[in-house]
């Protein structure tokens, strides 16, 4: 593995899994051979090859490196919740270092890794342990994905304190301006990014606009129309 990014974000359904996805693309663009992993994913369906998450099959379709889906995905659980009291429903425990085996599995395979967290930076994963230990111990640079809304500022700037409080967190690569209302004000949005991009000490990676993830022709289309929105030599220097 040459290069290798963890994709955080200041809440959930902010668009981690897009980034993702734009990334991937953006590093298959320049040579590098990709693969992605989704740790934890909750609000799985049940299919006949067993609980299968969206987020994390997208995923695995746009890496370049096909993967059985248990190495992306190896914890996926049916309720739509948190994922430790996911795993308490099912009678088992997020085991941390299994993820971190799982990522060296996949080093050797890819030049490129994308891991894509769960939720925001401080998601519990067990009774002792929340996705910033996982993160701690992958080690990979971060990607902050901030969803442009009403609240953005406020989230970005503790999640920034968060991560930057403690010295063995991983070093915060950029972040990623990611606009999830329809209805926001475009002044109001330039605003906010502009003020975030006077708090945040690393470099704003992209801007995107709103995409409607309900509508299938948007959903299949934003990686191939905003791949180019990120700036991938920027990052790849950080990274």
């Amino acid at each position: 593995m040459k290069h290798g990014f963890f994709i955080t974000g200041t809440d959930t359904g902010i668009g981690k899994t897009h980034v993702s996805r734009l990334l991937l693309q953006a590093l298959a663009a320049c040579g590098l051979s990709t693969a992605a992993m989704k740790p934890v994913a909750s609000g799985c369906q049940s299919t006949a090859q067993g609980l299968r998450n969206d987020d994390a099959l997208q995923l695995q379709q746009t890496a370049t490196i096909p993967l059985p889906y248990e190495q992306i995905n190896p914890y996926a659980f049916a309720p739509a919740i948190a994922p430790h009291l996911a795993a308490q429903a099912a009678g088992i425990q997020i085991d941390i270092d299994l993820l971190v085996n799982g990522l060296a599995t996949l080093s050797p395979q890819a030049e490129a890794i994308v891991v894509e967290g769960v939720g925001g930076w401080m998601v519990p994963l067990n009774e002792h342990q929340t996705t910033v230990d996982l993160a701690q111990k992958l080690g990979l640079p971060l990607i902050l994905v901030v969803g442009i809304r009403l609240g953005c500022i406020n989230h970005a700037l503790l999640t920034l304190a968060a991560i930057q409080q403690d010295p063995n967190n991983p070093p915060l690569a950029g972040w990623v301006a990611n606009g999830i209302d329809p209805a926001a004000d475009a002044n109001i949005s330039v605003a906010n990014i502009a003020t975030l991009r006077q708090h945040i000490d690393a470099p704003l990676l992209g801007t995107l606009p709103y995409i409607n993830s309900q509508d299938p022709n948007e959903k299949a289309r934003p990686a191939d129309t905003q791949v180019g929105l990120l700036d991938i030599d920027l990052l790849l220097s950080r990274g």
